[in-house]
This record gives C-alpha cells, structure tokens and sequence, in this order.
C-alpha cells in the first residue's frame, strides 16, 4: 500500500511538472543579423514592371536640390519607412532615420537612342540588430527585368547622351561594397549622405510645395521647426536665385564633402569642403597640398584665388587620369558643367596679394 502511494505521489508531480512546462511561455527568438535579399524584386518596393520604378504605398520618392555627379547618370531615389515610424528631423547631417528604414537609390542612363537603362540600384538599411547602416548593390541583369545582389563591383562599357544631349562612351564603373563605405562612413560609422534638411528643403522641378513639408504634412518627418527655420543647400545649376559662390560650394559640399571634413576618408588632406565651412586654408586658399603627390599635376596650391588655371582643385576636377581625377570615385568621365562652375568661382576671387 506504501509502495502505491509512492507511486500515485510521483505520478502526480510528473504531471504537474509537464502543466508547468506547457504554461510557461517560449523563450523570445533571438534575431539573427540582418541580411540583404537575393533580388531587388524580392524587396516588393515596386510594383509593376521593375524597370518603372513605380514605387508601392509606404515608398516615398525623393529628390535633391543638389545631387552627386555620377556620369550623367539619371538617378531615381526613395525611402521606406517601417509603418508608424518617422524621421526625425536634425539641423546636420543626415536626417535621423528609424531603424530598419531603407534607403534606395537608382542608377541608370540615357542611350543614344533616348532610352532609360537601369544599371544598378545601392540599397542602405538601418539593421534593428546594432542601430547601424549596412550597404548593399544590386545590379540590373540584361534584359532589365530585375536586379541580382552584387557586391564585388562590375565594369560596365556604356553608350549615353550627356545633359546637352552629346553622345559620350565610358566604362562605368559599380562600386564594390567597400568602395560604398569609403564615401558613407565618417569617424568610422557608416551614414547616408544626401538626404540632409537642407538637400531636401526644396521644391521639386514641376511641383509646387516644398518637398520637406509635404513631408511632415504628410507625417514621415516629425520635429521639423517653420520653413524659414530650416538651412537650405543651392540649386547648383540655379543661377537666378543663387550667386556663383553659393552654387560653387554646393556642388562641392555634394560632390566633395563626405571624404574632405572632420571624420572623412581624406580628413588628412586638411581640405574641408561642408558648405558652412569659412576657413580659407580649409577651403584651400592658398594652401599646399599634403598628399596629392604626383596628382597635383606639378601646382602648388589647391586654390588660388583668381587664377583656375594653377589651382589643383579645378586640376583634379577636368582629369580622368586615375591617381589624378577626384573625385577619385563615383565618376569616370569629366563634368563639364561642374569644372566651368568651379572654374568661374574660382577665376571670380579676388587675388590675395
């Protein structure tokens, strides 16, 4: 009779215990990183034909007063921010982004035959693992039906019409996904660089409110003070609105700023070319290269005022020699446009005597 006792007691617990474990809840999953998809179809962006670009609800479109250059390429961009997130706006740098935000931007060109081909399209994500960006390219396949991750870099011979419509051959050159955290990372956190407030306080060309308030009309950005408040960067090819000084150091704060400034890739040279920069040796008056070595072509100072001529910036910027041409990055043909701006503000200065 003992012995049964024993038993049933035993018995008992055991169920007990096995009640428990049901009861008790499923340790939480445990996220991995972050991994970027095979395809950009895959990402469900778009919806149509992939090569419209026709973004879905929830895919903003967006544009800059004054963009990179990258070899006249037509670029389309968007953001896509988790439902019932958003920005937050910030005076500097970029706008402050939630986590697992993308960020996506496409490159293509215009052929002799003034069709739109898509070469690639860069991808950003903000992992919810770390608070980090992480970068990805996609490159688009023949035909142009989709777009296959790829992150060594590929050389790619093209035939494209320029922005006056001359037909111009190159090898485009896709970054490798090092190659895209050279330009990103500044003190070695890895950031996007266009979408600041003041690249994207502006009216769209064919529009007629301001692209930032329609944001936060809208609710995608939060924070953003009254307009006026608001820096903005010059429309660098505006000369009604904007002097050739202001347009001059846009295109270079845009072109140039995110490796020349505090933290960036060529912190070393000590040219820093932010927009808000004051500094005269900074913005390379009269200053003697650091590290250009053979790619100063032979010239002594970065800039000197009143004479393009023998400055190494206006040099460096008409040369698509490599150890020579800068950027040394994201271009492999001249802008032509680009180096008479530069050339006309710097032939505007007053000579220092």
């Amino acid at each position: 009779m003992r012995k049964l006792c024993l038993l049933i007691l035993c018995i008992i617990l055991w169920l007990a215990a096995v009640q428990s474990c049901q009861q008790r809840p499923a340790p939480a999953a445990v996220a991995g990183p972050f991994q970027f998809k095979d395809k950009l179809s895959d990402y469900g962006f778009f919806t149509g034909a992939l090569k419209t670009l026709t973004p879905r609800k929830g895919v903003v479109n967006y544009e800059l007063a004054t963009p990179l250059f990258t070899d006249y390429a037509v670029k389309d961009r968007f953001v896509v921010v988790p439902a019932g997130k958003q920005i937050r706006y910030t005076d500097h740098g970029a706008l402050d982004f939630p986590d697992s935000t993308f960020i996506v931007k496409n490159f293509a060109y215009t052929s002799p035959a003034h069709e739109k081909v898509m070469i690639e399209t860069r991808l950003l994500f903000r992992d919810p693992a770390d608070h980090q960006w992480k970068v990805m390219n996609y490159l688009w396949n023949k035909d142009q039906q989709d777009a296959a991750k790829w992150i060594l870099g590929k050389k790619i011979p093209i035939t494209f019409l320029d922005d006056k419509g001359q037909e111009q051959s190159t090898v485009y050159q896709m970054p490798n996904t090092n190659d895209c955290k050279r330009c990103h990372i500044n003190n070695s956190v890895l950031t996007p660089i266009g979408p600041k407030a003041r690249n994207l306080n502006y009216v769209r060309h064919g529009q007629t409110a301001n692209q930032l308030q329609e944001w936060a009309a809208n609710g995608l950005l939060t924070g953003m003070p009254v307009l006026d408040k608001v820096p903005q960067l010059p429309d660098w090819k505006d000369s009604v609105h904007f002097s050739v000084s202001q347009r001059a150091r846009a295109y270079l704060d845009v072109n140039c700023a995110h490796c020349h400034t505090q933290g960036g890739d060529a912190y070393n040279t000590g040219l820093f070319l932010e927009y808000e920069q004051t500094g005269t040796d900074h913005l390379g008056m009269m200053k003697s290269p650091v590290s250009a070595g053979g790619g100063a072509g032979g010239l002594d100072y970065d800039v000197i005022p009143g004479d393009a001529q023998h400055s190494i910036l206006v040099y460096r910027m008409n040369s698509i020699e490599p150890g020579t041409a800068m950027p040394e990055l994201a271009r492999t043909v001249i802008h032509k446009e680009g180096v008479a701006l530069i050339r006309q503000w710097v032939n505007g200065m007053k000579p220092e005597r």
